[in-house]
């Protein structure tokens, strides 16, 4: 195994019960997830599993939708549950991927601007190399408290622009798969 792990988050059937879903262009994430999950079994890459759990409702144990999405083909290296928008926060994953000497994350799942950026910011901040690939995420529009429409391409584009050097190298599932850019020559 590389010192490379995926993380395919929060990608479940929980998020189909919701209206909202069937509102955007799900199938080109699911052809875009199932491609880095393919990519990254060919270059030796761990891919793990993380699932949001919550006590009530589509994410609780109790509905049945908290298992993956049907339509992906994924035996992963390890699944994990979680309870916090971060992937980090109490699941074990930390310890994980440090027990297995993972250095770098390819993050990708649902949602763009909630768990996914959560755990990449969280990641950079505990010193794993990150790369976070936008078309390789999902998420819904939503309306802000002041009434503002968020579009899931400004979403995405907001999320990319707030991690892009900062927390991540945002890049393209090609990208995240040819590995690490090389450093600069001195």
């Amino acid at each position: 195994m590389s010192d490379t792990a995926v993380l395919v988050i929060d990608a479940q059937e929980s998020f189909r019960q919701r209206q909202n879903w069937f509102e955007t262009d799900y199938t080109t994430y699911l052809t875009n997830q199932q491609a880095l999950i393919d990519g990254a079994r060919a270059k030796g890459h761990a891919v793990i599993r993380v699932l949001h759990v919550e006590p009530e409702g589509i994410f609780s144990l109790a509905s049945g939708f908290v298992r993956p999405l049907a339509e992906l083909q994924l035996t992963p290296d390890a699944e994990f549950l979680k309870t916090r928008h971060s992937a980090l926060v109490g699941s074990g994953l930390d310890v994980w991927l440090t027990e297995h000497g993972i250095r770098r994350l390819i993050v990708s799942g649902i949602r763009t601007e909630q768990c996914c950026e959560t755990t990449t910011r969280h990641a950079s901040d505990l010193g794993w190399q990150v790369d976070y690939v936008t078309e390789a995420t999902h998420t819904m529009a939503l309306t802000d408290k002041t009434g503002r429409a968020w579009s899931v391409e400004e979403l995405k584009a907001r999320t990319a622009a707030v991690l892009d050097g900062r927390f991540a190298r945002v890049c393209t599932i090609a990208e995240a798969l040819a590995g690490a850019p090389r450093a600069a020559a001195a």
